[in-house]
């Protein structure tokens, strides 16, 4: 009879992990959008070309790191001038 009772006054434990899954994370939407802005776009594809190139040889000593950095930096300050915005 108690546990009923605190099942109608406090609600299905289940139904809080429901609310929880619909969350979603500002930053990841703010990265998308960003990857999505021209420069993003051009280092992105600067690094697409690079990893195809890499990829196609089957001994390089070549690497992408230049790009990869280049990309999350040009991406990374994108959020961090829209990021903040949205924090409560």
């Amino acid at each position: 009879m108690v546990f009923e009772r605190k099942m109608l006054t406090n609600g299905d434990p289940d139904d809080e992990e429901e609310e929880e899954e619909d969350m979603v994370d500002p930053l990841e939407t703010i990265r998308s959008k960003c990857e999505q802005t021209e420069h993003c776009v051009h280092l992105k594809e600067r690094l697409e070309t690079c990893e195809a190139r890499v990829g196609a040889r089957s001994s390089t000593e070549e690497e992408c790191t230049e790009e990869l950095f280049d990309f999350l930096h040009a991406r990374d300050h994108c959020v961090a001038h829209k990021l903040f915005h949205n924090v409560k």
